[in-house]
C-alpha cells in the first residue's frame, strides 16, 4: 500500500523556499539555505501522509479486531509507505534537487514514520487512559538524524527517554517500536535512558554528550523532551566548554589521522576524512555548544564568520551532501568513500563534462578538493576565533616575542600577524607576500581576520605586482628558507596567493592525476617534494636516502633546486608533454624571480629531465654500457648529477605511502655511484674497484671463522655485481645458506627471512641454473598465494642461481606465517621439479581485478629498440597491471626462442612498464622485421588480455621479476638485476 499524495511535483527548483539555482545540477555549490523544517520542502505529503498512514493502520487494526493479528498488514503498510516515500525522494533527486533538500526529505520522511508508528504503539497496540507521572515518554532524534539531516542509507538514531525508571510500559514500547523499524530494514542505533541517566552518561562520554548537543523532540511528551533539552543546558552546555573544545578538536585530530592525514587524497572519505562533512559537523558542535546557536547564520552574528565565510560554509556542504546522496543511491549501502569506479559514474550525473584538458572526473575533484580546502580555511578560522575569544592559545610564543605588538611592521594579536586596516594589503600588495614570509621567518601563524583581507584583494596581485623586484625577491626567500618552506608555502596556496603570484601554478591547485599511482593533488605533491627537499637538506632523512642527504651539501645553487623541484610537474594537465611545457615555464619564471641566464637554464634542464634518472634506475639495466652511457650523456656534469639525484628522491617521496622503499634507494644509489665514476674519469670516491674490494674484505672478516679452503673457494664464486650490491649482513647470510647447501647436496634450498625494514619477507632460492627458472619461481610464488614486490638475481661463478625475492601477502605485510612460508617451499619445488603446471596452478587463482580499479584502462604498448644496448635487443612493454602478467610476458619470449638477459619491472599505480634485454639464440641482437613483428603480436596480445580483466591469474598484487637466464647447458654469469615493485 503506497500511502502518499502522488501528486506531480514538477520542477523543485522553483518550489523550495529558497530556489535553487542550475549550479545543483552542474555540481557548483548551491546557495544558502533555511534551517530545517517540514514546511521547508515542496509538497511534504507527496513523500508521505502520515494522517493517511494512521487512518490505515486503524482501519487494520478494526479489521483484525486483535492488534497483535494485524501484525503482517501493519508491517505491510509502513514497508509500503516507506519505499513509495523513498522513491520519491530519489524521484527528486534525480530530477535536480540538492543534497541538501534530500537528507531534509529523508529526515521528514523517517520522523512521520516513527510518529506514526509511535501512536499505533501506544494507541492502538498497549493503549494507557490515563498513563501517571511514571509511565510518561518521549522520543528524541539524536546525532545526525536530530540535526535534521539523514542520508539515504544513514543510521536513524533515537532516544527513548522516560522521567525515572523504566516501567513495562515503557519496555512492550520501545520493543514494539523497534522490532517494526528493523523490520523495516532501517539502521537504528537506540538508547532507553531515564532523565538523570541522560545527563550523568553525557557528563561522562563526549559522544553521548554530542548526540544530545544535537536532541531534537520527535514525538511523545514534549514536555519531558523539553526538560532534557533545558537541563542539558543547565548542567553540562553552560560548563566545561574549552574541555569540550578540546576533545573535539582531539576526535578530529585523530579521525584524520586515521583518513591518511590529507584533505587531497585521490579516493577521500568525504564524511570522516580531512575536509569532509563531518568537520564541518565539528565546527557547528563546538559553537553550538558554547554559543547555544541553533542557525549556523548566527556565527555572523558573533563574528565568527563574515557573510562570504558562511556562504562558503553552505555552499560546502550542500556540496558534500549531493556526494553523499550520490555514493549512498549508487551503492546502495552508507558508502562514504569516493572511490575511482565512483567517481567516474558520479562526475556525469552532477553535470561534469570534459572540458579544457581535463576530463569530468578530473572536474569533479578538483571541485572536491576545492571544498576540502574551504571547510579547512573554516575550520582555521573557528579555532582561531574562540582562541581570541576565550584567551586560550594553544601554541607558545617564542619568548623573544613576548610582550611585543609589532613584528617587522605587522601587529602581533596573540601569535598571530595581521594589519591594522584592510586598506594596507589593497594600497600595497606585496605585503599580502612580506606576511608570510615573517610569518615564517619567526614561527608565526597568520590571523584570521588578516587571511580574510587577504581573499579579497588578490586581485590585486597583478602583472604588475608579478614583475615587482620586491616581491619576487620576498617570494625566493620564501620558497628557499631554511626555515620550513612547506608550511609557508602551503599557507600561501591555502590563501590563494601562491596560485595568483605564480599563476602556472594556479592552474594545477587541487588537480588530481587520475591514476593509482599519485596520492595527492598536484599542487600538493609540489609543496610536499619542497618540504622532502628541505628535510633531505636538514638532514632527516640520512637513513632513507643518505646519497642524496650527503650531496644536497654540494651543489652550487640551492635556489636552482628549489625553483626546479617547485616546477617539475607544474604543466600537467595540459597537451603535450608536461617536462617540456614545464621546461618552457622555467625560461620564463627564472629571470622573474632574478636567476642568472646560466641558473634559469639550470633550472630549465631539471624540468625537462625529472623523470630520466627513475626511468633509468627502474627499468633501465645500468649493467648494460650502452644504458649508463645513454644516461650520462644526457647529464653531461657531476653537478647536474648530484641536482637530479636530489630533486628525483624528493618527487618520489612525496608520490604518497609507499612508493619510496629501501629498494628504489638500492637502485638510484647504484646509477649514481656509477655515473659518477665514469663522469669524474674513474677517479670518484668508492669506485667499482674500491666498492668490491671492499665487500669482499668485510665479507673475509665476518668468516674468519670458516676453514681457509671453505673460505677461499666462497671468494671464487661471486662476480662482481654479487659484491657490490649486497650489504655485508646478506652476503654472510647468502655463504652460509650455500654453505649447508654444498654440504647437503640438497638440489634446491628455500631460505626464508622477515624483513623488518622493508616489510617484508625475504625468500631465497639457491639452485642449479636452468632455463625459465625465474619464471617458474616466480609463478610459485604466486601460486603460493604471495607477490613480489622485489628481487635479486644471481648467477654464481659455479652456475648455481642464488635468487632472493620480496615477497608479501595478497593483503600486504610480511607472508610470514609458518604455513605460508612451508607452502611456498612446497610449491617452489614441485613447480621445478615439474611436478606442478603453473599455468594451470595460477588460472584456478585468477580473481577479477576489484570493482574501484577497474575503471582504470592502460593502452597496451609494445616497444623494441635495438640502439639502446650494444648488444642486446630491449623490449619496453606497457599494459595494465594484473596478477600473472609477468609470467605471461616471459613465457611469451621464451616461446619465441628469445634469451632474457636481464629485465626491468616497474610499477605506477595501474601501469606496468617491463623493460627485458634480450638476444636471439646465437647471442646476437634481434634485427629480423618478421621475427620482431611476431614477438610484438604475442606480447600484445598478452596486454590486451590483462586490460580486459584476463591473463595467468595471480593474487591480487601482481607478481614482480627481473632476470631469466640462457639455458643451463650455456650458463653464463650472469649480471646481476634488481627490479622496483612500485617504482617512482
Amino acid at each position: 500500500m503506497a500511502l502518499v499524495n502522488g501528486r506531480s511535483l514538477g520542477n523543485l527548483r522553483t518550489m523550495d523556499t529558497a530556489a535553487l539555482t542550475e549550479s545543483e545540477t552542474t555540481g557548483a555549490p548551491a546557495p544558502a539555505r533555511a534551517p530545517f523544517a517540514a514546511g521547508a520542502l515542496a509538497d511534504p505529503e507527496a513523500i508521505v501522509d502520515r494522517q493517511a498512514l494512521r487512518a490505515a493502520l486503524e482501519t487494520i487494526v478494526a479489521r483484525e479486531r486483535a492488534p497483535e493479528r494485524a501484525r503482517g498488514a501493519v508491517l505491510a503498510a509502513f514497508k509500503g509507505a516507506l519505499a513509495a516515500g523513498r522513491a520519491e525522494v530519489r524521484r527528486r533527486f534525480d530530477a535536480g534537487a540538492s543534497g541538501t533538500l534530500v537528507v531534509r526529505a529523508n529526515c521528514y520522511l523517517i520522523d512521520e514514520l516513527i510518529r506514526a508508528l509511535y501512536d499505533y504503539a501506544t494507541r492502538l497496540l498497549y493503549p494507557l487512559g490515563n498513563p501517571s507521572a511514571g509511565e510518561r515518554l518521549a522520543l528524541v532524534a539524536v546525532g545526525g538524524y536530530g540535526r535534521g539531516e539523514l542520508a539515504p542509507s544513514s543510521d536513524v538514531d533515537l532516544l527513548f527517554v522516560f522521567p525515572y525508571k523504566v516501567t513495562a510500559r515503557h519496555e512492550q514500547v520501545v520493543e514494539a517500536m523497534l522490532y517494526l523499524l528493523w523490520d523495516l530494514g532501517l539502521k537504528v542505533g537506540h538508547a532507553t535512558r531515564s532523565l538523570n541517566d541522560c545527563l550523568r552518561q553525557a557528563k561522562a562520554d563526549v559522544t553521548i554528550r554530542t548526540g544530545l548537543l544535537e536532541q531534537r523532540y520527535l514525538w511523545g511528551d514534549r514536555e519531558l523532551a523539553q526538560d532534557l533539552q533545558d537541563r542539558f543546558q543547565d548542567e553540562i552546555q553552560s560548563r566545561g566548554g574549552p574541555k569540550f573544545i578540546d576533545a573535539k578538536l582531539a576526535e578530529r585530530d585523530s579521525r584524520h589521522q586515521r583518513q591518511g592525514g590529507s584533505r587531497y587524497a585521490l579516493e577521500p572519505n568525504i564524511k570522516d576524512g580531512k575536509g569532509g562533512l563531518r568537520d564541518l559537523h565539528t565546527l557547528f558542535w563546538i559553537a553550538k555548544y558554547l554559543y547555544q546557536v541553533q542557525d549556523p547564520g548566527k556565527l555572523v552574528e558573533l563574528g565568527v564568520f563574515s557573510r562570504a565565510e558562511l556562504r562558503r560554509f553552505e555552499k560546502a556542504q550542500n556540496f558534500l551532501w549531493t556526494l553523499r546522496c550520490h555514493l549512498h543511491y549508487l551503492t546502495g549501502r552508507a558508502e562514504e568513500r569516493l572511490t575511482f569506479d565512483l567517481q567516474q559514474q558520479i562526475a556525469p550525473l552532477m553535470g561534469y563534462t570534459n572540458r579544457a584538458g581535463l576530463s569530468d572526473v578530473e572536474r569533479l575533484m578538483k571541485h572536491y578538493f576545492l571544498v576540502a580546502k574551504d571547510v579547512g580555511d573554516l575550520t582555521r578560522i573557528l579555532c582561531a576565533w574562540l582562541e581570541t575569544a576565550n584567551k586560550r592559545p594553544r601554541f607558545r610564543l617564542s619568548s623573544l616575542l613576548m610582550g611585543r605588538r609589532k613584528v617587522e611592521g605587522f601587529r602581533l594579536e596573540g601569535h598571530r600577524l595581521t594589519v591594522a586596516w584592510p586598506n594596507v594589503f589593497a594600497e600595497k600588495p606585496v605585503e599580502m607576500l612580506r606576511i608570510f614570509k615573517v610569518a615564517q621567518d619567526h614561527d608565526l601563524d597568520i590571523h584570521p581576520q588578516a587571511l580574510r583581507w587577504i581573499r579579497e584583494n588578490l586581485k590585486k596581485i597583478d602583472a604588475d605586482v608579478r614583475a615587482d623586484p620586491e616581491a619576487n625577491r620576498i617570494f625566493l626567500d620564501v620558497l628557499t628558507s631554511k626555515n620550513d618552506p612547506e608550511t609557508a608555502l602551503r599557507r600561501l596556496n591555502e590563501a590563494g596567493v601562491f596560485g595568483r603570484f605564480v599563476p602556472d601554478f594556479g592552474r594545477v591547485v587541487a588537480m588530481m592525476q587520475y591514476n593509482m599511482y599519485h596520492h595527492f593533488t598536484v599542487d600538493e605533491h609540489t609543496i610536499f617534494a619542497l618540504g622532502m627537499l628541505h628535510k633531505i637538506e636538514q638532514g632527516a632523512l640520512k637513513e632513507e636516502a643518505p646519497i642524496a642527504s650527503e650531496v644536497v651539501h654540494k651543489v652550487l645553487s640551492r635556489r636552482v633546486l628549489y625553483l626546479a623541484v617547485l616546477l617539475h610537474d607544474i604543466a600537467k594537465g595540459r597537451r603535450g608533454d608536461h617536462s617540456e611545457i614545464g621546461a618552457r615555464i622555467a625560461h620564463k619564471l627564472g629571470p622573474r624571480l632574478g636567476f642568472t641566464e646560466e641558473e634559469t637554464e639550470s633550472v630549465a634542464w631539471l624540468v625537462l629531465n625529472h623523470l630520466v634518472m627513475s626511468h633509468t634506475a627502474f627499468t633501465r639495466d645500468i649493467e648494460d654500457p650502452q644504458t649508463l652511457k645513454d644516461f650520462t650523456d644526457r647529464v653531461q656534469s657531476v653537478e647536474r648529477l648530484r641536482l637530479l639525484l636530489v630533486l628525483t628522491v624528493a618527487d618520489i617521496r612525496a608520490v604518497g605511502p609507499g612508493t619510496w622503499t629501501a629498494w628504489k634507494a638500492a637502485l638510484l644509489r647504484e646509477l649514481y655511484w656509477r655515473a659518477e665514476e665514469l663522469l669524474t674519469g674513474g677517479l670518484a670516491v668508492g669506485g667499482r674497484d674500491a666498492r668490491i674490494k671492499g665487500a669482499r674484505d668485510r665479507l673475509k672478516l665476518a668468516l674468519a671463522d670458516w676453514p681457509r679452503k671453505e673460505l677461499d673457494a666462497h671468494m671464487k664464486r661471486g662476480t662482481p655485481s654479487y659484491w657490490i650490491s649486497l650489504d655485508t649482513d646478506t652476503l654472510v647470510r647468502h655463504a652460509g645458506l650455500i654453505r649447508e647447501a654444498e654440504r647437503g647436496d640438497a638440489p634446491v634450498v628455500v631460505d626464508t627471512r622477515v624483513d623488518a625494514y622493508r616489510e617484508a619477507t625475504e625468500v631465497t632460492v639457491y639452485t642449479a641454473d636452468q632455463p625459465g627458472l625465474f619464471s617458474r619461481i616466480a609463478g610459485a610464488i604466486a601460486v603460493a598465494g604471495a607477490s613480489i614486490d622485489g628481487a635479486r638475481i644471481f648467477t654464481l661463478a659455479n652456475g648455481m642461481a642464488l635468487d632472493s625475492f620480496y615477497v608479501t601477502s595478497a593483503q600486504g605485510g610480511p607472508f610470514d606465517r609458518p604455513a605460508q612460508l612451508a607452502r611456498l617451499s612446497k610449491t617452489v619445488q614441485q613447480i621445478l621439479s615439474g611436478e606442478l603446471d603453473p599455468v594451470a596452478a595460477l588460472a584456478e587463482k585468477c580473481s577479477p581485478i576489484p570493482s574501484r580499479l577497474s575503471v582504470f584502462r592502460v593502452a597496451p604498448r609494445v616497444l623494441i629498440d635495438n640502439n639502446a644496448s650494444a648488444d642486446h635487443t630491449v623490449i619496453e612493454v606497457n599494459g595494465r597491471d594484473r596478477p600473472g602478467l609477468l609470467y605471461g610476458l616471459t613465457q611469451v619470449l621464451t616461446e619465441q626462442r628469445l634469451i632474457i638477459r636481464s629485465a626491468k619491472i616497474s610499477t605506477f599505480g595501474e601501469r606496468v612498464v617491463d623493460v627485458f634485454y634480450v638476444q636471439g639464440a646465437k647471442g646476437a641482437k634481434v634485427v629480423g622485421k618478421a621475427k620482431l613483428k611476431r614477438v610484438r603480436e604475442a606480447l600484445l596480445e598478452v596486454l590486451e588480455r590483462a586490460n580486459a580483466g584476463g591473463a595467468a591469474a595471480a593474487p591480487p598484487r601482481r607478481v614482480r621479476a627481473a632476470k631469466e637466464r640462457r639455458p643451463a647447458a650455456a650458463r653464463p654469469t650472469r649480471k646481476s638485476a634488481a627490479l622496483s615493485g612500485k617504482a617512482g
